[in-house]
């Protein structure tokens, strides 16, 4: 018998046949080769017909070694990049904590690119105006919040668009381990933040080398190689996925 098919309602991502593929310049080439594609150009493949279904509340953990796709297979979900071929579905409000200063206007002052940003993630007027005093509280950047957002440092920057983020209430929650936002008393408290989330009934997704943290927060894992999905499983895998490596190193 085949298994059971989810129901749509079930799943929160699905990726279906994705690839992504990279040019990049090794060299600078002259302007006849350019044209005829001969030297200095190669293609990288991130992803190669990637196959992917996470269900609502899961917590799905990707790990993988450098160059794997992981951090390109996060940008597709979210929309930050596109894929050449293959389809995305994305079944609720999603937000990334990866590219935590997209959607700022320079010229407007912190207050109003909460209204701004908070449109643009999918917020309603309403949810904004409820949540702006309990934003700029998290963001503690003081009396900047009435300044231009070009006054800003860029932690401050970080810390505004991190309490935006984490204050929308998404169903869908993007994680990557190279989110750093502001200084250390700030991580700390954006990491109680992020732990509360993973209790609640959020789908999340996290790229993650801390295998720890995969292993305490997480419910599923993916190891990734050369842009393909090499094993699915529980948090086991990663004890198998350490093995290898140390392996490796041997």
């Amino acid at each position: 018998m085949k298994p059971k098919q989810k129901k749509l309602q079930e799943i929160a991502v699905k990726l279906t046949k994705v690839s992504k593929v990279y040019t990049v310049k090794t060299e600078k080439p002259t302007l006849v080769e350019t044209v005829l594609n001969k030297k200095g150009i190669t293609k990288y493949t991130a992803l190669n017909s990637f196959d992917l279904t996470v269900l609502k509340g899961e917590k799905l953990g990707i790990i993988g070694s450098n160059g794997a796709g992981k951090t390109t297979l996060l940008k597709i979900i979210v929309g930050i990049t596109q894929p050449q071929s293959g389809t995305v579905t994305v079944n609720g409000k999603i937000v990334s904590l990866i590219n935590l200063m997209a959607g700022f206007h320079p010229e407007m002052s912190g207050f109003d690119n909460i209204k701004l940003n908070g449109l643009l993630i999918g917020m309603s007027g309403a949810e904004i105006e409820e949540k702006k005093n309990k934003i700029v509280k998290f963001a503690d950047i003081g009396e900047f919040i009435y300044a231009p957002l070009h006054t800003y440092s860029t932690g401050m920057k970080l810390r505004l668009g991190f309490s935006i983020a984490v204050h929308s209430d998404p169903d869908i929650l993007i994680l990557d381990e190279g989110v750093s936002a502001g200084d250390e008393k700030f991580r700390a408290k954006a990491n109680n933040k992020i732990q509360k989330l993973f209790k609640q009934n959020k789908t999340i997704i996290v790229v993650s080398h801390w295998l720890n943290f995969l292993k305490e927060n997480c419910n599923r894992i993916i190891w990734m190689e050369k842009g393909k999905i090499k094993k699915d499983g529980s948090t086991k895998l990663l004890d198998e996925y350490l093995a290898f490596y140390a392996g490796k190193k041997k």
